[in-house]
């Protein structure tokens, strides 16, 4: 009841503005006694997953939190994990605004923010800062006036800078909106960026004595043969983990609402079905030989159990979060409980 009061006056402003004000809430209120307004104790929930045990196998996906600034207060809402990024090397604005639209007859949402964050050093800081006893993962892209050719750099550099601070990393080369950047997950271009990845995590993991698992983040609009070699090309270079899926360019399913025809990525309840497709594909190419993040789509317990029922071993949300608030987190980890008590 609280979230859906706060949720209509949000929804009376323009999307962006509110995501910032809200931000800007939770960064004050955080550790204060304000923030029992959103903190809730969620279930124990262990999931082992990369090597990493989650508190519990809801995360929170990337771009909610770009900078990083508010992990405390997601921390608070009970996700089991939480992924912050796209972080790229050098601070960016991102794209012209608005750059951010509500699809409300879908429960969806546009967006082609295009990478906008303060930059990686920043992004270290707020994580060194962070109490946050889950797992923090690292979503690492490129810049957008980095050629696609040198692309690779940009993750390495994130890489570097982030190894010693992250629980997990993950490589965005899914976003529609960073020009050229989805070009990176087919043929010698993927093979070339993860074959320059896992050399460069080798050689961190000696450096610092740790492990960081490394996660691929992919589209829901590769064809069958590209998903297919997406899933080879992960087990040739020995990647930890793939999250499936970014939003999609596809607006079959919200054609006549109002904002479908702006450009970026829908996000959503329309992509609920898609994404679950996408992972029950790669699953079975994958056969159990590196675990699946689902994302997309999850708006309820239910559609959380059907990305676990398709082989996701755990979930993230984000626009389902957006339009069902933090009791949402608490629904699926009590449902999954339920099932494995089932399963028992």
């Amino acid at each position: 009841m609280l979230y859906r009061l706060a949720r209509t006056a949000l929804f009376q402003l323009d999307p962006e503005r509110a995501h910032d004000l809200t931000m800007k809430g939770f960064a004050r209120v955080t550790g204060t006694p304000l923030d029992i307004f959103y903190r809730q104790h969620v279930p124990h929930a262990p999931v082992e997953v990369m090597g990493l045990t989650f508190k519990n196998p809801v995360g929170l996906a990337a771009g909610l939190d770009k900078d990083g600034e508010c992990i405390d207060a997601f921390g608070a809402m009970g996700f089991g994990s939480i992924e912050v990024g796209t972080v790229t090397p050098r601070p960016q604005p991102g794209n012209d605004k608005p750059r951010l639209f509500r699809v409300l007859e879908a429960e969806g949402l546009i967006n082609r923010m295009g990478f906008n964050n303060h930059g990686v050093d920043n992004l270290v800081e707020n994580i060194k800062r962070a109490k946050y006893d889950g797992i923090i993962g690292v979503n690492i892209g490129k810049n957008k006036d980095t050629a696609i050719e040198k692309g690779k750099d940009d993750y390495l550099i994130c890489m570097d800078k982030v190894y010693q601070y992250a629980g997990y990393i993950a490589a965005n080369i899914s976003s529609p909106n960073t020009p050229g950047l989805r070009t990176l997950q087919y043929g010698e271009a993927l093979d070339d960026l993860l074959s320059g990845l896992k050399e460069k995590q080798l050689a961190l993991a000696e450096k610092h004595n740790k492990y960081v698992p490394l996660a691929l983040k992919i589209a829901p609009d590769l064809t069958e043969e590209e998903l297919v070699q997406v899933a080879d090309a992960l087990v040739r270079h020995q990647i930890d983990g793939v999250i499936a899926t970014n939003t999609t360019l596809d607006r079959q399913l919200i054609q006549g609402m109002n904002h479908a025809h702006e450009a970026g990525g829908l996000s959503g309840k329309p992509l609920q079905s898609r994404s679950t497709a996408v992972i029950s594909r790669i699953h079975g190419e994958l056969n159990g030989k590196l675990p699946i993040i689902g994302v997309g789509g999850i708006d309820s317990a239910v559609a959380a159990n059907e990305k676990f029922d398709a082989g996701a071993e755990i979930v993230q949300l984000y626009s389902g979060f957006i339009y069902q608030g933090p009791p949402l987190v608490k629904r699926i980890v009590k449902s999954y409980l339920a099932r494995k008590a089932a399963q028992a």
